[in-house]
């Protein structure tokens, strides 16, 4: 009899530490779910806001049908996951939909570069950095991911470089004619010199970096010239009060 009880005790045990084995199994497992469910709703909600602000960007439907690609795919993963969940497979429908407006759009796109006019507003430029920084970064992930084909990738992200560099290049040049109107030659001598070398490092050499790298150049020498006269004029001055000073001091005295 001891026996038996000392068995269906054993048998106790065994059974819950079973029961419990599976029930945290099953808890990592949605846990594990629900965190993969997290992160393709995080890549939705990051496409979306990239495609919000391409809006500051001259017009590009090939990222806009990238990024709704990439939204689609997150949201199928999603369907996959949580099939049960309501919601998921009307914005499958509505994602699939908008990826074939964008796809129709990014045919009929003639391809042609159009005029970047950067914004005057300091933040707006932060901004627009900001999303071009992102965008590179995306469509990195997308061709790492096979979501992409390499030349595609490397078209959109030379485009993307470009504004990038056109941004901080205005910038640049835009302080350094603040600077140089207010007299501050060293200060302007320096950000002209910091836009030259970000042309120089420039790994494709576009019309405009090209037509910059001149226009730079030539402010540089204006500048170097205006330094050259202000120290010359600096060094007659100093070597005239010195001069002053001298005789100040070797002058006869006078008798009271």
């Amino acid at each position: 009899m001891i026996a038996i009880i000392v068995g269906l005790i054993i048998a106790l045990i065994i059974f819950v530490v079973v029961v419990s084995s599976i029930q945290q199994h099953k808890e990592k497992l949605e846990t594990e779910k629900r965190i993969k469910v997290s992160k393709q709703k995080a890549i939705i909600d990051e496409s979306e806001e990239l495609i919000l602000n391409l809006a500051n960007l001259p017009s590009n439907p090939n990222v806009v049908k990238i990024l709704n690609r990439r939204s689609l795919n997150a949201a199928k993963v999603m369907q996959e996951l949580m099939p049960e969940v309501k919601g998921i497979k009307k914005r499958v429908q509505e994602l699939k939909s908008r990826l074939k407006a964008s796809e129709d759009l990014a045919d009929n796109h003639s391809g042609t570069e159009e005029n970047f006019t950067l914004p005057d507003n300091e933040q707006q430029l932060v901004g627009i950095l900001q999303c071009i920084k992102k965008l590179r970064v995306t469509l990195k992930s997308e061709q790492s991911k096979g979501a992409l084909d390499a030349q595609t990738y490397t078209h959109e992200d030379q485009r993307l470089a470009s504004m990038q560099l056109k941004i901080n290049i205005e910038s640049l040049v835009k302080r350094g004619n603040q600077a140089h109107s207010k007299e501050m030659l060293g200060s302007a001598r320096q950000y002209f010199e910091k836009a030259l070398q970000s042309l120089a490092n420039s790994p494709v050499k576009t019309e405009y970096v090209v037509a910059k790298q001149e226009e730079i150049s030539e402010q540089l020498e204006e500048i170097t010239s205006a330094l050259k006269s202000t120290n010359a004029k600096d060094a007659a001055k100093k070597a005239k009060n010195e001069e002053d000073e001298l005789d100040l001091l070797f002058q006869p005295k006078k008798k009271w």
